[in-house]
């Protein structure tokens, strides 16, 4: 799962990281920015509906899985099907944004079209950067305990050791990615098809196990439509709080609006291909989801760190496929943490370029033409992050972490959903789609009750408020600064070219 909703910075190439370019100059030649230029419609309707499954795929269901099923018991399926609900009306709104306005932006700009809020911008689009490092780091946890069983560490360490040599090879994955984008990057769309296909294939291969132990007898259905709550909650509350966890396995779909201005007729395409999209990523997350809860007992699912193996060793025990498929599990997240990663530094550099967060946040590797200073500050969040979730949380963390990222995009989807109300009075590009008003309130409605109490346990709240005070703080000095020293107010300068920076 990646997420660059905000879309500040995106100077685009059609590649896989949600088309983030790392290897050319960071705005236009004459450092303008870009904003005159045309990007090449080049993306076909088939290569969008591999980057939208590619991109929603990934760690959310290969990490969370058995702690889904550890707030509900057996029907694991529920949650799923309640989050792909929410997520499709949410589709619905960004499809009619998206081919309103068939620009490389997303979220930040329709908010700020909407409300004119200038600090409301700021906060969500400091959202979404805050949701791509979060992201970042719960796929980064779960790729270094994926490393151990690759190797059988896991069994042979005790587990503190094993804690502590997951964080350290977390935090070096990290460093890693943040080399790879100083050097720059610029992943083609046939790379995005070749990560989708490795990512399917993992999936794939939990579900040809998991048919081949139910043909076998060795599943038990019965567990399929097993309610376990904890002891603490009722069932509804568990099963709102199991749909805003299990939200994280379907955000994705909205970087899809950052490649608008590269798809071809992206007014009839884009509808078709995003909600396509959803809907089969949808129905392998429902399939796995079932699967997993036949084979696997509950108790040990939800334990498990990785539980979509669990599947795979219950259900060819002679085969020593279970290293294969912690390798894959590997390539389906690693890729997550680059696009989050990439995104999160060149949102800090868009904003400081616009003027709203320190100058120094915009300083560029001259050598390589990538945004260092957002880089290595983005590095260090995620750091933190890690850090501080795997001493304060450490059982906890993925389900901690997945549920920050869902909760920082809840909020946002929130105000996206309202944002089309609202825009209604605005024509637009011509022709664009229409969503009908009900799906737009439902949206709304929805998305706002899974930010809630309701639906949230507190250590989300606390780490996306961190994450959210780090951008307030920085706002703040940047505020004081423009009006001291430069004698101006901090307002996005350029709101017309928000997402083209």
């Amino acid at each position: 799962m990646s997420s660059t909703p905000g879309g500040f910075a995106a100077q685009t190439d059609g590649a896989a990281d949600g088309h983030l370019r790392t290897d050319g100059p960071i705005g236009g030649a004459d450092g303008s920015g870009g904003h005159g230029s045309e990007l090449k419609q080049a993306i076909t309707p088939k290569l969008l509906l591999l980057f939208i499954v590619g991109d929603i795929l990934g760690t959310g269901v290969y990490a969370l899985t058995g702690k889904v099923a550890g707030l509900v018991g057996g029907a694991g399926w529920l949650p799923i099907i309640l989050a792909f609900a929410v997520a499709m009306v949410t589709a619905f709104s960004y499809v009619e944004m998206v081919t309103k306005y068939p620009q490389a932006a997303g979220a930040a700009l329709y908010i700020h079209k909407a409300f004119g809020i200038h600090f409301l911008t700021f906060m969500v689009t400091f959202a979404v950067l805050s949701s791509g490092i979060t992201s970042a780091s719960n796929s980064a946890i779960f790729l270094a305990e994926n490393v151990l069983k690759i190797f059988n560490l896991d069994e042979s360490m005790a587990e503190g050791s094993m804690k502590l040599t997951s964080t350290i090879i977390a935090l070096a994955f990290i460093s890693l990615v943040a080399c790879v984008n100083m050097w720059g990057v610029s992943e083609s769309v046939k790379l995005n098809v070749g990560l989708t296909l490795i990512e399917l294939s993992g999936l794939a291969l939990v579900l040809v196990i998991g048919f081949l132990a139910i043909g076998r007898g060795d599943a038990d259905f019965s567990r399929v439509m097993i309610f376990e709550t904890p002891e603490d909650k009722s069932m509804f509350m568990a099963i709102i709080g199991a749909t805003a966890l299990a939200f994280f396995s379907m955000v994705g779909f909205e970087d899809s609006v950052n490649m608008a201005e590269e798809t071809v007729d992206p007014v009839k395409n884009f509808p078709k291909m995003l909600l396509g999209g959803l809907s089969i990523t949808g129905i392998v997350y429902v399939l796995v989801s079932i699967t997993a809860v036949a084979v696997v007992p509950i108790g040990e699912l939800k334990e498990a760190s990785t539980p979509l193996l669990s599947v795979v060793e219950h259900g060819a025990p002679n085969f020593p496929i279970d290293t294969v498929f912690a390798i894959i599990s590997v390539f389906a997240v690693a890729n997550t943490v680059l696009i989050n990663m990439m995104m999160a530094s060149r949102l800090l550099y868009g904003m400081a370029k616009q003027g709203v967060l320190p100058g120094f946040l915009g300083g560029v590797l001259r050598s390589r033409q990538t945004p260092l200073a957002g880089i290595l500050f983005s590095t260090l969040l995620a750091f933190a992050l890690v850090i501080i979730v795997r001493t304060a949380l450490p059982k906890d963390v993925i389900s901690a972490l997945g549920g920050t990222t869902a909760l920082l995009l809840l909020s946002v989807f929130a105000l996206v959903n309202v944002a089309v109300l609202v825009l209604r009075k605005d024509k637009g590009q011509e022709g664009h789609f229409r969503t009908p008003t009900v799906l737009a309130v439902i949206g709304a409605i929805t998305a706002a009750l899974l930010v809630t109490p309701l639906a949230q346990p507190k250590e989300n709240y606390a780490i996306a408020a961190g994450l959210l005070g780090v951008g307030l703080a920085l706002y703040v000095i940047t505020f004081l600064y423009n009006a001291a020293i430069k004698g101006r107010r901090t307002r996005f300068h350029d709101q017309d070219s928000i997402g083209r920076e």
